[in-house]
């Protein structure tokens, strides 16, 4: 505790530091307030059936991620959710299309033209969700959309308004990058996902302690036990690190020397980060959308793809996160360019020759790591639906595992990471100064 006070001060003392960390804090307090602001002509006290949609399934996920936005029909109802979807399929096309290829090989350029295209897709994105949110309300809570008030006076307009909503979150996740602390679009998801911790832990405790079966005080510890095992544990997955020496050869140009140190590698476990989840959370919500079409008997199988405490729903979404993260594991780290760009640095693995055998070498270590990590992610993302074995409320089960606890650790540890850095450039000790985290490649954003 003086450790952290101290450091608390230390942030106050450091005049960019502390601007970049009020900064934040504000941008932060306004999505939080804009995730209140409903749409015009929605009555907010007859939204009664829309909350009851997402208290349950995957309806809830959604409304996890936007912060209660969803639910609220905010005009931040869709969140940021969209242009992370662009992002997704930008980085997929700039690995399977050579146009795009080229354009990340452009360097700072191409990057601005990927980063446009981001967006112009990330527009078209929200015209098609905005109509399809707005028609789910309808459904759901009709009787909220004020008397004499046509549909289409009242979807239209609604329409841009959640598409420009959603932009400007993007923009505020963007500001919070280049003028506050932490990765600005991860620090949004996640503080979407703590907005709703208070309300589920109350839940959970209440739920404990009157009901008959509850277990009260007992099960409650052990289910903090229980959770605080997964913490670690998950931490410990963001922070694995393999490290694969190399030794550059000593080269002489004219009167100096350079090269002959030894560096590392650094192969992250969780090299993927929470892309596969993510990857494998939007595959699972197609159900959502096609059971909405489908016949009686059809439905019953979709249900249970929608019941994240099924049998069938764990088994396809382990399933899906494992080979999610083969895929994006392969498509980001390239064994083949790791070691063309080593050999032509004089740089070689100690033991292995450079060239083929390196590649070899480097993808060998790779699949070795891939595989434990993808087993470690799928099993933390099944994790809510054994905390429902326990009789863990839907809400407080949702932080054992998955893409929420992924990504309160990796933002959390990423955003300490960068305070310890502009600490240390001021010769101040940080949080991390002597842990293991502050020796690793980097801590892991949700984006």
């Amino acid at each position: 505790m003086k450790k952290f006070i101290e450091t608390l001060r230390n942030c106050w003392k450091v005049e960019d530091l502390r601007q970049r960390i009020l900064i934040t804090i504000l941008f932060i307090a306004i999505y939080r307030f804009g995730s209140f602001v409903v749409l015009p002509g929605i009555d907010p006290s007859s939204l009664e059936n829309l909350h009851s949609q997402t208290e349950g399934g995957l309806m809830s996920l959604l409304d996890m991620f936007s912060g209660g936005a969803f639910a609220n029909a905010s005009i931040f109802a869709l969140g940021i959710m969209p242009y992370i979807s662009a992002s997704i399929v930008m980085q997929l096309l700039a690995v399977t299309v050579p146009y795009f290829q080229k354009m990340q090989r452009e360097g700072e350029s191409g990057r601005k033209k990927i980063s446009w295209y981001t967006r112009i897709l990330t527009v078209a994105i929200l015209l098609f969700q905005a109509p399809t949110y707005l028609i789910n309300l309808n459904v759901q809570s009709g009787n909220a959309i004020a008397d004499g008030l046509s549909w289409p006076m009242f979807a239209i307009p609604s329409t841009f308004i959640l598409a420009a909503g959603s932009m400007f979150v993007l923009w505020l996740g963007e500001r919070i990058t280049d003028k506050g602390v932490g990765n600005g679009i991860s620090i949004i998801i996640m503080i979407g996902i703590i907005a709703r911790l208070p309300q589920a832990f109350i839940q959970e405790v209440t739920s404990r302690f009157t009901a008959i079966s509850g277990g009260g005080l007992v099960m409650f510890i052990v289910e903090i036990l229980i959770l605080f095992a997964v913490v670690c544990a998950a931490i410990l997955l963001v922070q694995g690190v393999r490290k694969i020496p190399v030794q550059y050869a000593k080269r002489v140009v004219g009167n100096k020397q350079y090269g002959g140190a030894r560096q590392y590698i650094p192969l992250k476990l969780f090299a993927a980060n929470v892309m596969p989840i993510i990857f494998a959370q939007a595959i699972m919500f197609i159900p959502l959308a096609i059971v909405q079409y489908s016949t009686d008997n059809t439905n019953a199988i979709f249900r249970s793809l929608m019941d994240h405490t099924s049998l069938l729903y764990n088994v396809v979404f382990a399933f899906l996160i494992i080979a999610f993260t083969y895929f994006y594991t392969a498509i980001t780290l390239n064994p083949n360019q790791m070691a063309e760009d080593m050999k032509r640095n004089n740089g070689f693995i100690p033991g292995v020759k450079p060239g083929k055998d390196t590649e070899n070498y480097i993808d060998t270590v790779m699949t070795r790591l891939t595989f434990p990590g993808s087993l470690f992610i799928a099993f933390i993302a099944i994790m809510p639906a054994f905390a429902g074995l326990l009789n863990v409320q839907q809400g407080f089960a949702q932080f054992y595992g998955g893409t929420s606890l992924l990504i309160l650790i990796g933002v959390v540890i990423d955003t300490l990471q960068q305070i310890e850095s502009h600490l240390m450039m001021r010769h101040y000790d940080g949080l991390l100064n002597s842990g293991r985290t502050r020796n690793n490649a980097g801590g892991v954003s949700a984006y």
